[in-house]
This record gives structure tokens, sequence and C-alpha cells, in this order.
């Protein structure tokens, strides 16, 4: 059964993401970024200080809403997740360390999509039965574009259910599960991973998950706010420690990823063949950790309490860059820096990131490493979490919410047990079907974040920016 399954997931997989997913999701990043004129590099500044340099303004929400630090913090918390570790990890074991220059790439167009997807989810939100702020690719295709579209807005709720279960929790999960085996293995706690062990961990991560989303969008914006930050920090300082201690090998690193991007088979030995697949990996794992494209941040977004699509905007840019410049290249670096023996052509997850931190540290780092990616892991399920509730509510109404989040919930129990491998196909297949509505709306409403983007010098000179 699970052959079949996957022989039917690589034919779904290689359509969706083949050359055409390729040149549409590369093509509308370029046209955005004309439009805008690049508005990624021309506010790059006004973005950080916007972001970073308001980092402590954490003033209280209104009912029914997130503070904006609360909204970007939910945001990244479904970003920055396995993605950053065991997604990097996938991407350079089969593309190749050229696969980091192509999510480089990827994230250089991504800050500008990131941005249409924020300003378009603030400027065309609505508010539900409850008074809370409800947005994204949904409803900026119902509110932006005529009535003859709103098949497409139907599509993204559709796949953004099917999509959450596998990326933002079941593969979320398997992660959490092999950091803390691998951990426990370190320290000589357990041989061989247990069966029974991974599925009372996957049930007592069920219970918590329950907990946090069933407490509504003031709980999720309470923990994100805490949980990003602390587990950025962690991750960050860590992965500098192991660059440091291997900063002689640097240099040769950087070439290695240049070199790769265009001749995969030189740096590999053969075992990536081609440039296509070097980028097909770099490009589709950089998506599933930053989703530009994918619009579900922006579904995040929508819920902050500010009047300024714009200025929200502008943590569009931040988030992107902090998830893929910075740690998805950190973690590229700790694996190509001190990770024993990496065999080029073979799925690989978050133990290739834990052997790059073991190696550096020794065994006793692997405990902290495993905190690091639980939280990772954990925030990206209950962002995803929001994310799946609001493209349920859009498809059935307020009533579906609390039945699905209690499904969601549950579906930790299987994401504990199953094939890391397989799991992970099956998440980028999903992803891709949530682009390609995206692409189309944000390619059709390409006017409406060309005159947005303009609100952002519109502020500047008034001082709210």
């Amino acid at each position: 059964m699970l052959e079949k399954i996957q022989s039917i997931n690589q034919v779904l997989n290689g359509f969706i993401w083949g050359v055409p997913a390729m040149v549409c999701i590369i093509g509308v990043g370029i046209l955005l970024s004309v439009k805008t004129r690049f508005i990624q590099v021309r506010k790059f500044g006004v973005a950080m200080k916007n972001t970073i340099g308001k980092i402590f303004d954490k003033k209280q929400a209104k009912d029914g809403a997130m503070s904006p630090f609360q909204a970007v913090c939910t945001a990244l918390a479904g970003t920055v997740g396995t993605g950053n570790i065991a997604g990097v990890a996938g991407a350079i074991a089969l593309g190749g360390p050229g696969a980091i220059f192509w999510m480089w790439c990827s994230a250089f167009l991504g800050m500008c999509t990131k941005f249409s997807e924020v300003t378009l989810a603030i400027h065309f939100r609505e508010k539900n039965a409850n008074g809370e702020y409800v947005g994204g690719p949904m409803y900026y295709i119902k509110n932006g574009l005529s009535k003859k579209w709103y098949f497409l807005a139907v599509l993204y709720a559709i796949f953004g259910v099917l999509t959450v279960f596998g990326t933002g929790n079941a593969t979320q999960v398997n992660t959490i599960v092999t950091s803390v085996n691998s951990a426990l293995q370190n320290f000589n706690i357990i041989h061989n991973p247990s069966s029974t062990f991974n599925l009372i961990f996957g049930i007592f991560i069920a219970a918590l998950v329950a907990m946090v989303l069933l407490g509504g969008i003031k709980r999720i914006g309470q923990v994100s706010e805490k949980l990003v930050p602390f587990m950025a920090v962690l991750y960050v300082i860590l992965a500098f420690g192991v660059i440091i201690v291997n900063i002689g090998k640097v240099p040769g690193v950087f070439v290695s990823i240049i070199e790769g991007a265009f001749s995969p088979k030189a740096v590999t030995g053969g075992a990536v063949g081609t440039m296509f697949m070097c980028m097909k990996k770099g490009v589709s794992r950089g998506i599933f950790s930053n989703e530009a494209g994918l619009g579900t941040g922006s579904i995040a977004h929508a819920c902050a309490d500010t009047d300024n699509a714009a200025h929200q905007g502008m943590f569009g840019i931040f988030e992107v860059f902090m998830d893929t410049i910075v740690i998805c290249t950190l973690t590229g670096l700790v694996i190509l820096l001190a990770a024993p023996g990496i065999s080029y052509g073979e799925a690989a997850g978050a133990e290739l990131t834990i052997s790059g931190f073991t190696a550096t540290y020794g065994s006793w780092i692997s405990i902290f490493t495993a905190v690091a990616m639980c939280c990772f892991a954990f925030s990206t399920i209950i962002g995803w979490g929001l994310y799946g509730s609001r493209c349920i509510e859009f498809l059935g109404g307020e009533k579906c919410v609390r039945p699905f989040l209690v499904i969601y919930s549950f579906v930790s129990i299987v994401g504990a047990t199953m094939n890391l491998g397989l799991l992970w196909d099956i998440a980028d297949t999903f992803n891709g079907f949530m682009v390609i509505p995206n692409l189309i709306a944000l390619l059709m409403l390409s006017g409406y974040v060309r005159q947005l983007a303009k609100d952002v010098e519109k502020a500047e000179k008034d001082g709210t920016i």
C-alpha cells in the first residue's frame, strides 16, 4: 500500500514541482519585484527598523486580534520550523551543497512575494462573527477578484486543509521524535527507538497542541511571542559556535555552494547529476521553509491589530530574510562544515543536522539541539493549526473549527510513527497544490500590490513607519 502511495505521489510531485512550477514561482517573484521596484532591496533597512527595531514594542491588541509582534511571531512560528533543520538537510543530501544557493535565490524573490501576500491579506481581510480578523489568500481572492474566480479561493482553502495535516503537523512531530530519539541514544539512555515510546510521545504532543489551539487566537499569539524568539536565539548561538570552531573551512564551503549550484556532479561525486535536481530541491525546500508563494503566513498577519497594510508587509520581508537567509544558511553551514560523511543522493533529515552539532560540541549538545528542534517543530504545528482553522472556517463556517482542531491535534500521534522520506515527499506535493491558486491571485492582483507598496513611502513621509 505504501509503495502504491509513493509511486502516485512521485508522479504528482514531478508534475507539481516540474519546470512549469519553477518558472511560475520565479516569474511571479520577478514580476512583483519589478512592479514594486524591488522593495525588498530599496526598503530593506526600513523593514529591519520596523521589525527588529521594534521587537520589544509589544502593545496590547484589541479583542479578536493579535499585536503586530504576535502576528509576525505566529507567522514565524509557521515558517521557522523543521524546514530549516530537516528540510535543509534533505535538500543538501538530495541536491548537493548548491541547493543552498537556490534557496537564497528563492528567498530574494520570496521577500517581495511575502510582502505582497501580507499587504493584500491586510487590505482585503474581514471580521468574522466573533469579531476576529480573518484574511489570507482565500479572502484576497474573494474580495479582490471578480466572482468568476471565487473557485480559486475554494480550491486554496481545500488544499490548505489537506496540507496542514502533513506540512504543519505530521512532518513536525516526526522531526521532534527523531530529535528526542537521537539525544537519548547519544546519552545511551536508549539503544534503539521504541515504537511504543514514539506513540506515547505523540499522544503527549497532541495534548499540548489541543491545549494551545483550542484556547483561541489570543493564546496562540501569547505562546508564539514567547517561544519563537527563544528558539531562534538558542539555535543561532549554537550554529555560530560551529562556524567559529570550523572558521578555516568556511571559504571552501561557500565555494562548494556556488560551484554545486551549477555543476552538482563535480561537488557530489556524481551522486547528484543535474543542475535542475539541485535547483528543484533548493527552491521547493526553500518555499517549504519560508512559505513565500504559499500565502499561508499572510493568514497570521491578517490577524494583526493594524490599519497599515504596507507596514505589516515589512514584517513579511523580515520573515523570509530571517527564515531562509539567516537560519537556513546557518543550518547548511553546520552540515557542510561539521557533519561527518554526507551521503549525497540519499534521503536525510534532522539527524544529519544533529550530527553536525554533535561532531563539534560532543554528544552532550544533542540535548540542546533536541530542545531547539522541539521548539521549532511545536511552534510550526501551532502556526499551521491557525492556518488550517481559517481555511476550514472559510469553507464550512465557524462551527467546523473546533472539530477540525481536535482532528488536527490527533494527527500528531500518526506523525510520530510514519516514514520520514514519504512524509516529506507528500508534504512537498501538497505545498505545490497550494501554490497554484495563490500565484494566479498574486499575478492578477499585482496592480494592487504596486499601489500598496507606494504607501511605504507615504508612511515614511508622515513619520508613521
